[in-house]
């Protein structure tokens, strides 16, 4: 692994601490491309405007019709943490903005499979719906938007996945409207906000719409700020890129969940998950209730997740938030199994080969649908290849077509790739889509070796020597002035995510002693400047040398009253053998 220390320009940093930001916290954020104070300034007015995003207005004018007019509204949602908190967020926008009759489908990952598609369109008008909503798809849905239009039905898109590319030309579904930032001739400039915020700056149009309409006033509208939490949530669990605009996002949404302002759902899945709400950090949107809501799709039914979210009374949100917690547990039961197998596969492949495979193709006739993409991010972490885990589709285990979920790294565009894999192969891609860290397709399991050896086609010819080479980034030396506990929690109180890294410090330091806990982490007393701090490396069991250079993010563990820093190492610069 190659450290990499991340670059801090001394202009941006002086401007910062001219600011009166605390200067670790100016080169941290000099380091990640901010330049002035005013990009900090995470106020409500400073966020984009509606108008910018393409199709808002348009959509503003279709849904101020149909709540005017008493129209049933249905949202076709998906069964991720994303597509439930848009869904949550636009049925509790909706209705604070005047729709009385709002409902929701979410397709069921293994009998519907992703997005809009025709029988979910017939399900949506027998419901009695007179309008569909897609959020956080749709945008590939042409079978579904055809079928639900000619059903009488109006179809509102509201996604923010890439749209198809077909003979090279962008393809978009024929709805009434679309609203997508990465649409062509959209000027909004945050290409990367999640599908929940799509949703929410959709009703921040149709807010606008109605007020125009003499509905309400600016100083009696509905606030729509109490939607803020869940698009939080559903932003930081999608992993999409904190730019500017979704980190204002996320810090609006964190400030009302730490004031205990949020819906009942979310404070139950902060209490199923032992953690407190009045200290939120994104790290517990990532890691603790994101992935409560997206084991209900991975494993039951995200009607859970979406009930979750919905609801007002504690007692039933509780007790979906405690039902959450345990599929989350059998979620990871199931995935530690699989990851086991797969790690087998892989190892096998590499130590077959002369030289390491490009990329990494894993299928297993006993692998869960559901959780094929958290083993792909597993096998891809270990050993930094673009890497696909395939499971059969469908829930008896039996039949033709596996699904796949792939993850990437970074300078690899995986969507692209199987693009060209379809260009190269015809028919041996059924279906495929996704972003450049992470995609899904459809194949025939007859296919499964034409797909692989494709994907190791492209792969080899798209990475290099520097793209293969495992790196880190992080931001050199800690100051031992800034070891404190109260810092650290000043770093863990700020927003961090994809594209926006949290703190992760490198150096030389001196390894006193290192013992294993559990079998399997690295426990370590180490030496920062003359000074003890102990330190664990989770998940390693190889020891370390006497001295090394290692990365590490700040923590702080509790000891009999005393709270003490301790580094959660990241990775090691080891010298080369000779």
């Amino acid at each position: 692994m190659k450290l990499i220390v991340r670059d801090s320009p001394p202009r941006s940093v002086w401007a910062l601490e001219q600011a009166g930001v605390h200067p670790l916290l100016a080169q941290l954020y000099a380091a990640r491309g901010v330049q002035s104070p005013q990009e900090l300034d995470d106020a409500l007015a400073k966020l984009l405007p509606p108008s910018a995003m393409k199709g808002t207005q348009e959509a503003a004018r279709l849904l101020a019709d149909a709540i005017e007019t008493d129209q049933k509204l249905c949202i076709v949602a998906d069964y991720d943490c994303d597509g439930a908190t848009a869904c949550a967020t636009g049925i509790r926008g909706l209705r604070l903005l005047g729709a009385r009759h709002v409902d929701y489908i979410v397709p069921d990952r293994v009998q519907d499979g992703y997005g809009l598609t025709a029988p979910i369109a017939e399900r949506v008008k027998a419901s009695g719906a007179n309008v569909l909503i897609t959020v956080d798809n749709g945008i590939a849905s042409f079978e579904g938007v055809v079928r639900a239009r000619a059903l009488g039905l109006q179809v509102l898109v509201t996604d923010h996945h890439l749209p198809a590319l077909r003979a090279g030309q962008v393809q978009l579904p024929d709805a009434d409207v679309i609203v997508n930032p990465n649409q062509p001739g959209c000027s909004f400039e945050s290409k990367s906000i999640a599908g929940v915020g799509v949703m929410f700056y959709v009703l921040l149009a149709l807010r606008a719409e109605l007020r125009a309409r003499g509905k309400f006033d600016a100083l009696h509208q509905p606030k729509l700020d109490t939607l803020l939490p869940l698009v939080a949530l559903g932003t930081v669990a999608d992993v999409v890129k904190l730019d500017a605009n979704n980190r204002r996002l996320v810090a609006q949404g964190l400030k009302r969940v730490r004031a205990l302002v949020l819906p009942a759902g979310l404070a139950a899945l902060f209490v199923a998950s032992s953690r407190e709400a009045k200290s939120a950090t994104t790290f517990d949107f990532g890691f603790a209730l994101g992935p409560r809501i997206n084991a209900a799709g991975r494993l039951s039914d995200m009607t859970l997740g979406i009930e979750c979210l919905l609801t007002d009374d504690p007692a039933q949100a509780l007790e979906l938030a405690k039902t959450l917690d345990n599929i989350n547990r059998e979620r990871r039961d199931i995935e530690g199994n699989m990851r086991e197998q797969a790690l087998l596969v892989a190892d096998s492949l590499f130590e077959a080969a002369a030289e390491a495979p490009p990329a990494i193709c894993v299928f297993e006739p006993d692998f869960h649908e559901g959780v094929v993409g958290i083993v792909a991010a597993r096998l891809k972490d270990k050993f930094h290849r673009p890497t696909f885990v395939f499971a059969t589709s469908g829930a008896t285990g039996h039949g033709h077509e596996l699904k796949g979920s792939g993850r990437s790294i970074a300078g690899f565009h995986l969507r692209d790739a199987l693009d060209l894999v379809a260009k190269r192969y015809p028919g041996v891609l059924l279906r495929f889509g996704g972003h450049a860290m992470a995609a899904g397709c459809t194949i025939l399991e007859e296919n499964l070796s034409a797909f692989e050896h494709g994907l190791a086609e492209v792969a080899a010819q798209w990475l290099d020597a520097a793209t293969l080479l495992r790196r880190l980034d992080t931001d050199g030396p800690l100051k031992p002035e800034y070891r404190r506990a109260d810092l650290v929690d000043t770093l863990h109180h700020e927003v961090w995510g994809q594209g926006f890294a949290a703190p992760t410090f490198s150096e030389e330091l001196e390894v006193v002693s290192q013992r294993l806990v559990a079998e399997k982490h690295l426990s370590l007393k180490l030496k920062h400047h003359g000074q003890p701090v102990d330190g664990i490396w989770f998940s390693h069991t190889e020891p370390l040398p006497a001295r090394v250079t290692l990365a590490f993010r700040l923590d702080v563990d509790s000891w009999r009253g005393e709270r003490r820093v301790r580094f959660l190492v990241e990775g090691a610069e080891l010298p080369a053998a000779s």
